[in-house]
C-alpha cells in the first residue's frame, strides 16, 4: 500500500510542476492583461493543490495535513483577490484593449469623475 501511495504522490507532483509550468509560460506568452491574469492564478492553484495534496500523501502524518489545509485555504482566497486588484487597476491604467472587452461594467465609473461619488 505504501509503494501506492507513494506513486499517486509522485505523479500528483509531477502533474502539479507541470501545471506551475505552464502557468509561467502563459504569463511569458500572452500579451494582455486579462489572459496573464487566468494563467497566472487557475493553473498556478491548481497545481499547488495537487502538489500539496502529493507532500500530505507521501508524508502520511497529521500535523502535515493541519498545515497544509490552511495554506491552500489562504491561497485559494488570496489568489482572486489579487487577480481582481492587477485587473482593475489595468482597466484604470488603460493597459486593457477595450475592444476585447464584451461587456464592460466599469465604463460607466471611468466617465464619472472622482470626486463626483463615481
Amino acid at each position: 500500500m505504501n509503494e501506492i501511495l507513494d506513486i499517486v504522490a509522485l505523479v500528483l507532483v509531477l502533474i502539479g510542476a507541470l501545471l506551475c509550468l505552464t502557468a509561467a509560460i502563459g504569463l511569458l506568452r500572452f500579451h494582455d492583461v486579462p489572459t496573464r491574469l487566468h494563467a497566472a492564478t487557475k493553473p498556478q492553484v491548481l497545481g499547488f493543490i495537487l502538489i500539496c495534496i502529493a507532500v500530505a500523501l507521501a508524508l502520511r502524518a497529521w500535523p502535515v495535513v493541519a498545515f497544509l489545509v490552511p495554506v491552500v485555504v489562504i491561497q485559494l482566497a488570496t489568489a482572486p483577490l489579487s487577480a481582481h486588484m492587477v485587473g482593475r487597476q489595468a482597466y484604470r491604467n488603460g493597459t486593457i484593449d477595450e475592444r476585447s472587452l464584451l461587456v464592460d461594467e466599469l465604463a460607466e465609473a471611468r466617465r464619472t469623475p472622482p470626486a463626483a461619488g463615481g
